[in-house]
């Protein structure tokens, strides 16, 4: 019998995904809302020097969530399964390791970025005043990580029971706070930058408190791991937050390929794809949220052994992405024009974003299904296939196409040519996907090492 905060296991399945997909786009907008509040009360300043730091220290700050990005997904990963299983201790036992885990990881990773600031942010490209005003800036937040990484495991611990609506509280209460300091501390205090940093600390702080609140009053607590279950727990974790990380970092490689690409062709390419990447969280935060959302929903059906609800969780994944991205066409379309003036776009700008507020906006689907895929690799025992789709998505699905849609239809050709690949890679993350639930599907599987773990630590609790 499934434990009772294993509640994907009944009732309907696209019900399920929207509601988890919304909530946690409502939480991932909360964190784009607070860099963009950070940014304006940076720029109020009038000190270019200051608003370039924070420019050249979020580059580097991407790399230490991505960390806690590895760790959630593993986090969610475990917990979904355990549930499905019937298991709730294994499932605290589980989520107390991730947890533990995260934060002696988080700690490890923040003192090797810490004692190398500098170095990494001249790597950036910050030189003279900036460059020590970007390390003052990583030299306090850095520090914080592991609350981050807390914030961020307890966040997908509360996904994984199908808390979402607290898990999506937990970011909301921190970019409140964020958003309430940065005025106080910046303009009040006078403490410029430095404030700005510390506001983005007591948000860390407010995260990690707010994301285990409702793990022990709402969903039994979790149990105090020893050494052997700790040890237990470490590859099944790895296993997952591994190569979750390494896909993380797939993303900015692309960009970073696509911005260079594009540069060729003027400022004025270069404006238009700024805004239009600035744009496409807002516009699709609910399909970036969507490889999180479902990722409890096929993990506790796929704990539970129940691979029909597993395909059709997929498939409603599939069909909640499509049916969001055609109506988030259809508004950008039909805002086209006043997106233009609010820019005051002209000529290439004005191309790249007639060219986004249509067919390239239809396109975003392929990146949901990758995403969607991405999350049935993780939540399968399978997520290297994820690493692998991501990587070869941003290299042979970018650097080719993007050369030849570039030499074809100039600074157009270079954002056409991403999507293409997002295509392409979509189809063969399809066709993985088919084929892994076709293999769980043939009876008598053999037990994985990562079963057997599971099963171990579970057995660990209960002699204790």
């Amino acid at each position: 019998m499934a434990d009772a905060s294993a509640i994907f296991l009944e009732r309907n399945l696209f019900r399920h995904i929207t509601v988890m997909a919304l909530t946690s786009s409502v939480g991932l907008m909360a964190v784009f809302a607070v860099d963009f509040i950070d940014m304006v009360f940076i720029s109020m300043l009038g000190n270019a020097e200051l608003a370039a730091a924070v420019g050249y220290a979020g580059a580097i700050l991407f790399f230490t969530t991505s960390f806690g990005i590895g760790m959630a997904i593993a986090a969610g990963a475990l917990v979904a399964r355990a549930l499905g299983q019937g298991d709730a201790e294994l499932a605290k036992a589980q989520a107390a390791a991730a947890l533990v885990w995260g934060v002696v990881f988080g700690a490890v990773f923040a003192a090797a970025v810490w004692l190398n600031l500098a170095p990494l942010a001249a790597l950036m490209g910050a030189k003279g005043e900036t460059l020590d005003l970007a390390v003052g800036y990583l030299q306090i937040i850095v520090p914080s990580l592991p609350f981050l990484m807390v914030g961020m495991v307890g966040g997908a611990i509360l996904r994984a029971r199908g808390d979402a609506r607290r898990a999506m509280m937990a970011t909301i209460w921190g970019a409140l706070v964020n958003a309430a300091l940065d005025p106080i501390l910046i303009f009040g205090l006078g403490l410029d930058l430095t404030g700005a940093a510390l506001a983005s600390v007591a948000a860390r702080l407010v995260i990690a408190g707010t994301a285990l609140i409702p793990i022990f009053r709402h969903h039994g607590g979790l149990v105090r791991p020893g050494l052997p279950e700790m040890s237990v727990a470490f590859v099944p974790i790895v296993t997952i937050a591994a190569p979750a990380l390494l896909t993380q970092l797939a993303t900015p490689l692309g960009q970073a390929f696509v911005t260079r690409a594009i540069a060729s062709y003027g400022e004025a390419a270069v404006a238009g794809m700024a805004i239009v990447s600035r744009m496409t969280p807002v516009a699709f935060g609910v399909i970036f949220a969507l490889s999180g959302a479902i990722g409890p929903v096929i993990g506790q059906n796929f704990g539970a052994g129940r691979m029909d609800r597993v395909r059709r969780a997929y498939r409603d994944g599939l069909l909640f992405c499509a049916i969001f991205t055609v109506a988030m066409t259809g508004l950008l379309f039909a805002l086209r024009d006043p997106i233009i003036a609010l820019f005051g776009a002209e000529g290439v700008t004005r191309d790249l974003l007639v060219l986004f507020c249509g067919p390239l906006a239809l396109a975003f689907f392929f990146n949901g299904v990758i995403f969607v895929a991405n999350a049935a690799f993780n939540n399968m025992g399978h997520p290297f296939r994820s690493t692998w789709i991501n990587w070869g998505r941003h290299t042979l699905g970018t650097v080719p196409l993007v050369l030849a849609g570039g030499a074809l239809f100039g600074a157009a050709g270079v954002l056409i040519g991403q999507a293409l690949g997002g295509v392409i890679f979509a189809g063969i993350a399809a066709v993985m996907v088919r084929r892994m639930m076709d293999g769980h599907a043939r009876p008598a599987e053999p037990e994985k090492p990562f079963d057997r773990q599971a099963r171990l630590m579970s057995l660990m609790h209960r002699r204790r």
